[in-house]
């Protein structure tokens, strides 16, 4: 017994020193090989040791154990995955032949550097590679055929270094326009081109196409057509006697009587025979049965009419609702101008702002048309939660707004923010589903109230601080800038502009728009509390970006932020 107890001890020690000895010599394996490859390709890359590689001590570990900066390694930390070393500042050259020595490297962004030199064809053995980045360096040559050999590779950025030319024609570069769109998707193998094999196709694809385009806008503009006369038609048919300008609080409308009604002086007003005589634009169609036409009167006067069909409601409860909002007088707030009221359908009328919308504004900034810089959009976001703030101000039968977004925001001659399509929320009833729905701006809980307005809010903060549009993408922007935050990359959601001359100003009202676009509503501030902070950014930023001063990096921005925040605003993205 003793005997055989012995040799299960002894057993069992050989098992114990067989697992630390297969541990340690994982360890070894990594520490001699692929960090070996790992600091010759740092050491090759980083000649002036930006990254500290010779002065750090942990730097000289395994980075695996000690977290190198900018080095990812697997879940179990036995293997290299990931290098970003972006935007670093790095001069040296690019040693590929150290690169694919890490077997298992599936991610490399080298990108915004002064990297130079070319690209060895020794990048063929980097084969589990699946997404390369070394655009905006100095590279130069010629680009390595050995490249479309990637067998995994998925994304490949190339732009602005110095290269002489590309391989294959088929080979996927990308080119300005897709690194601003994120990068193409793959890297096509080289093939023939299609055009030499197809090119007797040419012809009657072009002249298919043509034809295509021509069908379109020639029944795009007979529906045009269609719809203008509807709507004339429709108002022909309605009496055209018109009860005076001024309507008396007490006075009940005739349940099948066509109203005219004004919120303006008398000599502003019109007949509705110059209506009909006018002529309309249609410029957008909703799904809901309405549309909006520029209407141009005889005299040249020019105003928004807003039409809205098959409304359930009565005539007497809709020119009350009309009569509540046509005495809304804010500089921040669309007037109604006046409406037209029958069975059929309601048609309210605005004055035309030639400015267009703040959607307008910044797809043509987005497309370089336009200026937009940090002072107008902190005036336009102060002028929005002013006009909002006058809504819900003391008022016990207010309307919340419920279809705030870009498209409802115009601006007018002075570039001030006009909040539109105020009070139709009313003919909509959220348990019947008539919710108005704006994919991108509607709160979680999808209630008409003021909680809801502060989400739609804190959207189009986010939409002027990144300068991308929810509307026609769909994107998720409160998701997309809240895992930026998690992931400590708060100074990239910035759009260029902002970043370039109010960094420092934006976060705080950064920090606002995370606050309204908490997912709980409880959690978001009030329309006051929220006019009240941007007016404090507005009074901390100065009068010229030239006066800003640069701040020690991201931390100290971050820091900086909190300073103008009270503790009772939680950090940003805190809420998810």
């Amino acid at each position: 017994m003793p005997s055989r107890r012995a040799f299960n001890l002894f057993l069992k020690g050989l098992i114990c020193i067989g697992v630390f000895s297969c541990s340690i010599a994982v360890c070894m394996g990594v520490e001699s090989s692929e960090f070996e490859a790992l600091l010759q390709l740092v050491r090759a890359v980083d000649p002036q040791d930006v990254l500290k590689v010779g002065q750090n001590a942990p730097m000289r570990q395994n980075p695996c154990m000690h977290k190198w900066k900018g080095v990812t390694c697997s879940s179990h930390s036995t293997s290299i995955t990931e290098i970003r070393l972006e935007n670093l500042n790095l001069s040296g050259i690019l040693d590929a032949d150290s690169l694919c020595k890490l077997p298992n490297l599936r991610i490399v962004n080298l990108a915004r550097n002064q990297i130079g030199g070319t690209i060895s064809k020794s990048i063929l053995h980097c084969t589990r590679l699946t997404y390369l980045n070394l655009s905006s360096n100095i590279l130069s040559g010629r680009i390595p055929k050995a490249l479309t050999k990637l067998k995994y590779l998925r994304r490949l950025d190339l732009f602005n270094n110095h290269f002489t030319s590309t391989v294959v024609d088929s080979m996927a570069i990308v080119t300005e326009s897709e690194s601003l769109n994120g990068g193409s998707d793959s890297v096509p193998r080289p093939s023939t081109p299609w055009y030499k094999r197809y090119k007797f196709m040419v012809p009657l694809v072009v002249e298919l196409g043509f034809f295509l385009l021509f069908m379109y806008f020639v029944g795009r503009q007979a529906a045009k057509l269609a719809e203008d006369r509807e709507i004339l038609k429709s108002l022909r048919n309605s009496p055209l006697k018109m009860p005076p300008p001024n309507v008396q609080e007490g006075e009940k409308p005739l349940e099948n009587r066509s109203e005219l009604v004004f919120f303006v002086e008398e000599h502003e007003s019109f007949k509705l025979e110059d209506l009909l005589e006018a002529t309309a634009d249609l410029r957008n169609q909703s799904f809901s049965s309405s549309g909006l036409y520029k209407v141009i009167l005889k005299n040249n006067a020019l105003y928004a009419v807003k039409r809205l069909k098959k409304l359930q409601v009565p005539l007497e409860e809709f020119g009350q609702t009309m009569r509540q909002i046509g005495i809304i007088k804010h500089p921040n707030i669309l007037p109604l101008f006046g409406y037209n009221s029958t069975n059929e359908e309601k048609l309210l009328i605005y004055k035309f702002q030639s400015n267009g919308s703040l959607l307008n504004l910044l797809e043509s900034y987005t497309e370089g048309k336009r200026d937009f810089p940090w002072r107008l959009r902190l005036s336009i976001a102060c002028g929005i939660s002013r006009g909002l703030d006058f809504i819900y101000q003391g008022s016990n039968d207010c309307i919340p707004h419920g279809n705030l977004k870009l498209s409802n925001i115009l601006l007018d001659d002075n570039d001030e923010p006009l909040i539109s399509e105020y009070g139709l929320s009313s003919f909509f009833d959220p348990k019947k589903g008539c919710l108005i729905s704006s994919n991108g701006y509607t709160a979680p809980e999808k209630m008409l109230s003021e909680k809801g307005d502060v989400y739609s809010f804190g959207v189009i903060l986010l939409e002027l601080l990144t300068g991308k549009t929810v509307e026609g993408t769909g994107i998720d922007l409160p998701k997309w800038v809240t895992a930026m935050v998690k992931e400590e990359w708060t100074g990239e959601v910035f759009d260029k502009e902002v970043a370039k001359a109010a960094k420092e100003w934006a976060f705080p009202l950064l920090n606002i728009a995370l606050k309204c676009v908490s997912a709980s509503p409880t959690n978001r501030p009030t329309v006051e509390e929220v006019y009240e902070k941007i007016e404090e950014v507005i009074h901390d930023t100065p009068n010229s970006s030239d006066s800003t001063t640069e701040c020690g990096g991201y931390q100290d921005n971050y820091c900086m932020l909190h300073s103008f925040i009270p503790e009772t605003w939680d950090t940003p993205g805190s809420n998810y």
